[in-house]
């Protein structure tokens, strides 16, 4: 097992808080140990999902400044004069082309929420994964050993 870090505190040493017990198959630098690696992961995977909902919203921001210097000149287009058929005509393909930038900007937001959640779900898999194989290793050790 690697050492694990030390104190600065010159008084107390967590890291050393159980090295005086000794227990029969309980290695208290191995739990530190694994223990230190799930906090590593945690904060991993707390930085994707940061790091994930920022690039959503930063996207977010995008498509409604998008909106926003769109809206002017549709307003524009539909407030000039023409015959009712006409004016029916603009306002259901604007509705249309309206339709469809939503379906396709929901769907793009939809898949980079995916991806983000995927991405710090892979860090928790994989040291729920580390773990059982520290665990079943230890297990095999400690049947070795008696």
């Amino acid at each position: 097992m690697a050492k694990a870090t030390t104190s600065k505190n010159a008084f107390f040493d967590p890291s050393k808080l159980f090295d005086d017990f000794r227990f029969p198959g309980f290695d208290p630098r191995a739990i530190t140990e694994s223990q230190r690696r799930n906090l590593e992961a945690l904060t991993e995977a707390s930085q994707l999902a940061i790091e994930g909902a920022g690039a959503l919203a930063r996207r977010q921001g995008e498509i409604v400044r998008k909106v926003a210097e769109e809206m002017p000149a549709m307003l524009r287009d539909w407030a000039q004069p023409g015959t009712p058929e006409g004016r029916l005509a603009k306002c259901v393909e604007a509705a249309k082309l309206a339709f469809e930038t939503v379906l396709a900007n929901a769907r793009e937001l939809n898949d980079m929420g995916n991806k983000a959640s995927a991405e710090v779900f892979g860090v928790i898999a994989r040291r729920v994964t580390e773990g059982l194989d520290e665990l079943r290793l230890y297990a095999k050790e400690q049947s070795a050993a008696e």
